[in-house]
């Protein structure tokens, strides 16, 4: 099932979220609640009642000091920039990452907005990249911040459905 998030979600959320390090950064739970409340969507994967993946996505427009956000933000004028997607280890492989797009897809179909993100090149994530792929996403561009770099990638806005 796939969910809004709710404020008891928060710890296990962070400890997915550090688990996938550094396919993701790494959060405490201050900075999580900051991204929480900055977010336009926060999608819960929940497996027997419980969280086993995330999506976090912000709008432009947000308050958040990302170099990766800003790059983004220089780009598009409109943008569902997906921050964050984790899913525990245990629960990889079953499908939840693409619920978790398809969800936000869903949501933000007919907004106008691109769908965004960046993946690590430095150090390499293929994995990531091959599964963004797979949705669609194709580079608009490249970031190097010395000890990591990053491709930004985007996948065209969705039409309303009736």
């Amino acid at each position: 099932m796939i969910r809004p998030v709710r404020s008891e979600d928060l710890p296990v959320l962070l400890a997915i979220n550090n688990a996938c390090t550094p396919g993701v950064g790494e959060l405490d739970m201050p900075r999580l609640q900051h991204l929480v409340e900055q977010a336009a969507h926060v999608l819960v994967a929940e497996i027997e009642s419980a969280p086993a993946g995330f999506l976090l996505c912000l709008h432009e427009g947000a308050a958040y000091d990302s170099a990766n956000y800003r790059w983004l933000s220089n780009r598009f004028s409109r943008m569902a920039y997906v921050d964050r997607i984790a899913v525990a280890d245990r629960h990889r492989g079953l499908g939840l990452g693409d619920r978790l797009y398809k969800a936000l897809k869903d949501a933000e179909a007919g907004s106008g907005r691109p769908i965004t993100c960046e993946v690590n090149e430095r150090p390499a994530n293929p994995g990531s990249l091959r599964f963004h792929t797979r949705l669609g996403f194709r580079p608009v561009g490249h970031l190097d911040h010395g000890d990591k770099a990053v491709v930004f990638l985007a996948r065209p806005a969705e039409e309303a459905t009736a």
